[in-house]
């Protein structure tokens, strides 16, 4: 047996078949209930004409119908493509026919664009339980390899999604767990049988004390969505491991429901994403002190965007059950490059700095490791198991994915230095990509757009720090007429019909002209000290 998503989790579903898998708002399904719900649903797909290797969408909020349309794809051997759900129609276009996508699972107010599709399932109008129904509960859907692809669209740094590919059994060691999370991973495949059944602690273990077995349960939050690397790898990675995920069921993100959540399933690991969902967070939690039962918590992640130093301080004296705050910089090209721990101790949590891994360095122009300590930037490189590349784009896969003295290495974009100790200090993705609120904005994308308005002569867009998402987009324009500059307002308005909202602008700053240079390149540096100043 290979490494296979689908295969593995049919050998831990038989292993704790009456164990809960996943709870999303009212709906509760153990692992025999997922099992043969995604097994006859993968028949449904098939009656469809799914084969192997076809890519379906899943434009989809974060439900269980969700989770169980990425199992059934596995068990079909089809590739499953994430959509974000916030994206506007040309942005989806885009994605849809870059990805080849067949067919499209999606929400009722989730309406997909004008495309070449096979089949649209609508999840909200019974679509979904249709095809659950009408399928199959037999495993008869054919031998599984660990070289089945895994896909993952994110935005990168070079403006539209792209597709990054994966292997199966690469992405199962790298991003999901191993099928022993917080342990070594797994040598065999039905060694994941042995791990399930005796331990729950997954990712805390490391943080226990000697002889702790730790909860009788393992449950995970996750505030970042499905639809996102990090929401869907702990979802699986939850589910090898033999533990229940909980789904935020709502729209709209509520601290306070979070926290009921917590308390009502007994949460042990919440994931965050970053200060933009720590802050409110903390902002509820000291609010209402005592108000909520966080006992059942012994660790915190984050990955996608900055958590800073004070706010986990602040985190672990609020919640007093949580051994450790586990922050990684990480990305759908290298999920964990660098990882930074943060306990109860007696000096201030740091911002931005992190424990290398033995398979990271941080590569000069001339790709070769950076001298610690002395302090010049270079890129964050992981080597080890990869992707295979960027779905049909060997340009872009060739300038990511390099070879150094024989050894391949990922550069996703990330800018570091490296101190004395190792300890690397992280800088930015790249020096124009906004992270905000773990979604990545990309400059070029906006200012074609903001260029489009009719009162815009040009346009640079930059990032300025936001204590609670991290960076906020701000645009500098000249405009056509200086008598008759732009309203943010306005230029908002003719954004949000081309661009999903959080990569509206969010400042204006209006000048005579937009600094360039000779070649026609906008001076970043200018813009961002014009927005800075203002």
């Amino acid at each position: 047996m290979d490494f296979n998503l689908a295969d593995l989790f049919e050998l831990v579903a038989d292993t704790v078949p009456d164990r809960e898998a996943v709870v999303c708002g009212d709906r509760r399904l153990t692992f025999r209930e997922l099992d043969e719900r995604t097994t006859r649903l993968a028949h449904g797909l098939r009656g469809l004409g799914v084969a192997p290797g076809d890519h379906v969408g899943l434009y989809l909020y974060s439900t269980a119908e969700h989770l169980e349309a990425i199992l059934a794809c596995y068990k079909l051997r089809a590739v499953p493509v994430n959509v974000n759900y916030r994206y506007v129609d040309d942005e989806l276009a885009y994605l849809f026919e870059d990805a080849d996508l067949v067919g499209v699972f999606h929400h009722g107010d989730l309406r997909p664009p004008g495309a070449a599709l096979r089949f649209l399932v609508d999840v909200d109008n019974g679509d979904h339980e249709a095809l659950v129904r009408s399928g199959s509960a037999e495993r008869d859907l054919g031998q599984r390899s660990g070289d089945d692809h895994y896909v993952l669209y994110t935005g990168g740094t070079t403006g539209m999604p792209k597709g990054v590919v994966w292997r199966h059994e690469d992405i199962f060691f790298v991003a999901m767990g191993g099928g022993n999370p917080g342990g070594p991973p797994i040598e065999r495949p039905e060694d994941i049988a042995r791990t399930v059944r005796e331990s729950r602690a997954q990712r805390a273990r490391p943080f226990l004390a000697p002889g702790d077995p730790g909860p009788d349960e393992y449950v995970a939050l996750s505030l970042g969505p499905l639809m996102h690397a990090s929401g869907q790898w702990l979802g699986i990675s939850t589910i090898l491991g033999g533990g229940k995920i909980v789904l935020y069921p709502d729209r709209r993100m509520d601290m306070a429901r979070v926290l009921r959540l917590v308390e009502r399933e007994r949460v042990t690991m919440l994931s965050l994403v970053g200060d933009a969902s720590a802050r409110p967070l903390l902002d509820e939690l000291e609010a209402r002190r005592g108000a909520y039962d966080t006992s059942s918590l012994l660790l915190l992640g984050s990955g996608g965007s900055i958590l800073s130093g004070d706010v986990k301080d602040r985190l672990l004296a609020a919640m007093p059950t949580v051994l450790a705050i586990s922050e990684a910089i990480g990305s759908s090209e290298a999920p964990v490059q660098a990882v930074a721990v943060a306990r109860k101790q007696g000096t201030p949590s740091q911002s931005l700095r992190f424990m290398g891994r033995d398979l990271t360095v941080v590569f000069d122009d001339d790709l070769r490791p950076i001298e610690p300590g002395s302090g010049r930037v270079g890129r964050l490189a992981t080597t080890g198991r990869m992707p295979l590349g960027y779905y049909k784009d060997p340009e872009r896969t060739a300038r990511t994915f390099v070879e150094v003295d024989g050894v391949r290495w990922s550069l996703p974009g990330d800018m570091a230095t490296v101190d004395a100790d190792g300890t690397i200090r992280l800088l930015g993705r790249g020096s124009l990509c906004i992270n905000t609120g773990g979604e990545k904005v990309y400059p070029e994308e906006v200012e074609a757009v903001l260029k489009g308005h009719p009162l815009v002569q040009d346009a640079v867009v930059v990032g300025l720090p936001d204590e609670r998402w991290g960076q906020r987009v701000v645009a500098v324009v000249s405009p056509r007429d200086a008598g008759d500059p732009p309203t943010l307002e306005s230029l908002q308005a003719h954004c949000r019909t081309h661009l999903a909202g959080y990569k509206v602008p969010r400042a204006l700053h209006v000048v005579e002209h937009v600094e360039r240079s000779p070649a026609g390149k906008a001076d970043y540096a200018w813009a961002s000290g014009v927005a800075g100043s203002a």
